[in-house]
């Protein structure tokens, strides 16, 4: 596969475009990213779907920048998939000639099922729940994929998009009743195993819906990826959203580019969460895009990353890590010392997952600069573990490696993000074993080395001199009083 991709979708409201860069064979990153709101379905739901010449003439003029642009980043291979306004429209072979001719682009035209498939390929590999349905709203149709323990069980897409009821309805200042019947006969044609508490939001709508939903509950960390709300406690503001007029937006901070079609968009989201019976949000920030590229990327591993590999975890190892074999000693030495001082620290094995990350992570930020290094790794790790965790997971590992020497967290330092934070006690033990397990990696680690917990006493024994841990571990702050003897 090449090194650098880029995948761009032709959907009803916006063309977008993404270029991704791996790293590895299953590392990769997000190299690059630009949408223009070409909106080419524009009047073609009041002419039978017709693709309008203006919409069609902004759509080629983006596409032909975009392909300059991949072509800057020297990408090997583009990929551009069209959805629901050019796979409805009658005159699309048209409009495909016309992008070839005169971009230099082959457009595959994707049917709905396939692209409910990329965006559930997305979501099942890149978001860290693993059971729930993607709702994937579009300009001109949406999609839904039913995901079981990380694979997919079954495709679903219905004409219901943004643009489609806007056009249609809120145009025209039709009766909201009407656009819910519209609604309601597309949701009857899915079939009834489509029940779930948890929901993945995919698409524009629900990403500045998620935005709002941070802004309303003071939530301390503004990424949308991931972002979990629970659908009882944010219906009112999502029904006001609803019955707003274009002006009352701005008051829910709708960005202008998306205060025509959020209406729309969100009835029809909130409809298919009281239909599927759902509690939970959570927020997406990858989707069709990055499904096609996983579907290139992993076609030889059934679409999905075999199993303990996180393509985020392997990018900051690949670009940041300056000695790898150091990287793994902490990571083992971590899981020793957590499962020798567990009498005394008593924290759930859940924990071991964020030590042993942090301690594959707690030397990236010395490729930026030595001095502050960890400050630098902690910045690396909160934004850039992007795909298959949680807020809470990112916020952990970053404290983590911000504390991971000498010294350990205070309350004051989760003051901002307690709310989702384990109690400080559990992360001062975490930072102490982390700093205690780069401690024993300072030099070359003797073969056999081991620890016990005798009474309050850390026996740490070694079969050779480890003269240059004795002198740092004394630095070391810990959370409880106990010792630690060389043995």
């Amino acid at each position: 596969m090449a090194k650098i991709t880029t995948i761009i979708d032709i959907g009803s409201n916006s063309v977008r475009m993404a270029i991704f860069k791996k790293t590895s064979q299953f590392g990769f990153y997000l190299l690059y990213e630009i949408k223009s709101k070409v909106r080419i379905s524009q009047g073609s739901y009041e002419h039978k779907g017709v693709l309008q010449k203006a919409p069609m003439k902004r759509a080629l003029r983006a596409l032909s920048d975009f392909k300059d642009i991949a072509e800057k980043y020297k990408s090997r291979k583009i990929l551009c998939v069209a959805t629901s306004a050019v796979r409805d429209a009658p005159n699309s072979k048209e409009f495909i000639a016309l992008v070839k001719e005169e971009c230099g682009l082959q457009v595959k035209v994707i049917d709905g099922k396939k692209e409910a498939f990329y965006g559930g390929v997305a979501c099942a590999n890149l978001l860290h729940h693993k059971d729930g349905i993607t709702i994937d709203i579009g300009g001109g149709s949406t999609e839904c994929a039913l995901i079981e323990d990380g694979k997919i069980k079954d495709l679903i897409s219905v004409n219901l998009g943004t643009i489609r009821l806007k056009e249609l309805f809120f145009d025209k200042n039709l009766d909201l009743s009407l656009a819910k019947e519209f609604i309601q006969k597309e949701l009857a044609k899915i079939p009834p195993h489509f029940k779930t508490s948890c929901v993945f939001g995919v698409g524009g709508t629900i990403r500045s819906l998620a935005k709002v939903g941070i802004f309303q509950n003071n939530y301390p960390i503004d990424v949308i990826h991931g972002y979990e709300m629970d659908v009882k406690s944010n219906w009112h503001w999502m029904q006001q959203i609803i019955r707003s007029s274009e002006a009352q937006l701005g008051e829910f901070g709708i960005s202008e580019d998306r205060k025509d079609s959020i209406r729309s968009g969100t009835l029809i989201f909130t409809m298919f969460l009281e239909h599927f019976k759902a509690r939970t949000i959570v927020a997406s920030g990858v989707g069709v895009r990055e499904g096609v590229f996983l579907s290139d990327m992993l076609r030889s591993h059934n679409h999905s990353f075999p199993k303990g590999i996180n393509p985020s975890i392997l990018s900051l190892l690949d670009r940041f890590l300056p000695h790898s074999k150091h990287s793994q000693e902490v990571k083992k030495e971590c899981a020793k010392l957590f499962g020798a001082l567990q009498p005394l620290h008593g924290i759930h094995e859940k924990y071991l997952y964020h030590l042993k990350i942090a301690g594959q992570l707690s030397s990236i930020g010395k490729v930026l600069n030595f001095y502050n290094a960890h400050k630098h790794g902690a910045y690396l790790s909160l934004h850039s573990l992007s795909y298959g965790f949680s807020h809470q997971d990112r916020a952990i590992i970053c404290l983590l490696v911000q504390f991971s020497y000498k010294k350990i967290p205070k309350d004051s330092n989760i003051a901002h993000i307690g709310a989702i934070m384990p109690p400080i006690l559990t992360l001062q033990w975490l930072s102490f074993i982390l700093g205690l397990a780069e401690t024993m990696c300072l030099a070359r680690l003797p073969k056999g080395t081991h620890y016990h917990l005798k009474h309050k006493t850390l026996q740490i024994h070694s079969p050779s001199d480890t003269y240059l841990c004795q002198e740092v571990v004394t630095k070391l702050t810990k959370p409880v009083p106990f010792e630690i003897e060389f043995v």
